[in-house]
């Protein structure tokens, strides 16, 4: 019986965790070691994107502060560093947060280290990018600074390159809209 009601409980967790309604159902660990809980996210829309401290998308950290500056209110950015891409996240926790900090200004969330093409995969990428687990689309990120868009009601709406800076005038009505 025990083993039963343990089999049960194991596939509600499980299916709680590839739900394709929301993301609001994901928790990750902050840089800080604290907890980011996407729950606490409801009713404002999540501009995600997989950040590097070595890159030639790295200036858009300055753009995106300032676009978290400009809307805060309706608007959560979250970077999730990661070193997959031309291994050019090499950096700590503490010198990622560090260099953010103090070269950018950086106040927005940002995640521990992720795997987004190395395996395992961080399960929100695997969200992010599989039809099958978000709903909405599958999609490949190529390069660093990829941009994930999320509506307030916490679905996937559209993937954007890594060449699209975080003021271009198609995002910017996206929040505003």
């Amino acid at each position: 019986m025990f083993v039963l009601l343990h089999l049960l409980f194991s596939l509600s967790q499980y299916s709680s965790m590839t739900d394709t309604a929301s993301i609001h159902s994901f928790k990750v660990e902050s840089i800080d070691g604290k907890i980011i809980d996407f729950s606490d996210f409801k009713g404002k829309k999540i501009l995600i994107v997989n950040v590097a401290s070595e890159c030639g998308y790295t200036k858009q950290y300055a753009q995106l502060q300032e676009l978290y500056e400009l809307h805060q209110e309706n608007l959560v950015i979250i970077g999730f560093p990661s070193n997959d891409f031309g291994g050019q996240e090499p950096g700590s926790a503490e010198e990622i947060q560090q260099f953010c900090s103090s070269k950018f200004g950086v106040t927005f969330p940002l995640t521990t280290k992720v795997n987004i093409k190395s395996s395992p995969v961080h399960p929100i990428y695997e969200w992010l990018t599989q039809k099958s687990k978000n709903g909405v689309l599958d999609a490949e990120v190529k390069w660093n600074f990829n941009k994930f868009l999320i509506n307030e009601n916490g679905k996937l709406e559209k993937a954007l390159p890594s060449s699209m800076t975080p003021l271009d005038e198609d995002l910017l009505n996206w929040i505003e809209a």
